[in-house]
């Protein structure tokens, strides 16, 4: 009953406020759930090979790891991002994250679903965590963008959803704006534990892009102090990296 309710729901819903495609702003049609046809060609799907380590392509596949897991250590098990940065990802994920565009949520967990869910559930993580924000801009912007998705990907998983393993104490810069080496620098600090404890052998970390890694191995050593051991990390999109 409650599932007919919000299905009724939703369909009002869609036709008070006809959908989108949250690349090129166009109206769905009734047979298209996320993206125009269009723009569905525009995805880029991580290919292979791949990093061993964080999931990125790679050209030798004799390599193993990327150019930039071999330069910098990564704790983390594996991580499993679902498409490669593009131009037009960065519109979605913008106005995701800083547009209040929440609904944009449903489309990327689709994504990482469709892409990488297979691989998600091969490892089988006890427990779902976003990367978290920092307090005064949790109140500035309304919403984590990233709890958004893990809270999609966990109905979508069946895996619980833990938004309160691991704190952002510090407010740092944003990443966008440093350097490799100044980037982990800028997260070492930026992470504590929550001091929950927890039964959680394995965690998968949730993050709309990974660009360098610091962000999710900030995470990972928080994780691995709480004796959480086999960390993984899914996100939308990777960058190119250092």
């Amino acid at each position: 009953m409650i599932r007919k309710i919000k299905a009724i729901g939703e369909g009002i819903c869609d036709i008070l406020y006809p959908k989108t495609c949250p690349m090129c702003d166009v109206a769905l049609g009734g047979y298209e759930a996320f993206l125009c046809e269009d723009c569905r060609i525009k995805l880029i799907p991580v290919g292979k090979p791949a990093c061993l380590k964080c999931g990125k392509e790679i050209e030798d596949d004799e390599q193993g790891s990327c150019s930039d897991c071999q330069s910098i250590k990564r704790s983390y098990e594996k991580g499993f991002p679902a498409l490669n940065y593009s131009q037009e990802m960065a519109k979605v994920l913008s106005d995701f994250k800083y547009n209040n565009m929440r609904s944009h949520g449903r489309f990327l967990a689709d994504v990482i679903v469709r892409n990488k869910g297979k691989d998600i559930l091969s490892v089988m993580p006890e427990v779902i965590v976003p990367v978290p924000i920092h307090k005064s801009k949790l109140r500035s912007r309304g919403y984590n963008q990233a709890q958004i998705l893990s809270t999609e990907l966990g109905r979508r998983f069946g895996i619980p959803v833990d938004c309160d393993l691991v704190i952002r104490d510090a407010k740092t810069m944003p990443q966008k704006e440093l350097g490799p080496i100044e980037r982990e620098e800028n997260l070492k600090r930026a992470f504590i534990s929550s001091k929950k404890i927890v039964q959680y052998k394995s965690a998968l970390i949730v993050d709309d892009i990974y660009t360098t890694g610091a962000t999710v191995e900030a995470c990972t050593t928080v994780l691995h102090s709480m004796g959480i051991k086999d960390v993984y990390y899914t996100s939308v999109c990777i960058g190119k990296g250092l």
